[in-house]
């Protein structure tokens, strides 16, 4: 039988991942690649600005670590609240 309370934590630990996670991507991509451009671009990489290696590069490898970080949390978190495929 399901409980209820044990379901809401888990959602409720799931949407604070989420919410967490996509604050950092936009941070990232928007806040950096976006608005924090000029600044990034006091700073060179070789004949480019940091700015530029943030919205191509950065934004892009930041996502990927987002998508390995949530998909080892949510697998702690399953774990934790018994949420997993094999309960």
């Amino acid at each position: 039988m399901e409980n209820p309370n044990r379901n809401r934590s888990y959602w409720n630990d799931n949407l604070f991942v989420v919410s967490l996670l996509l604050t950092v991507w936009f941070v990232v991509a928007y806040g950096g690649a976006i608005l924090g451009i000029e600044w990034l671009n006091k700073f060179r990489i070789g004949q480019v600005g940091l700015g530029f290696w943030v919205a191509q590069q950065g934004a892009i490898l930041v996502f990927v670590l987002i998508v390995l970080v949530y998909a080892v949390w949510m697998d702690r978190l399953d774990r934790r609240h018994g949420m997993g495929d094999d309960q």
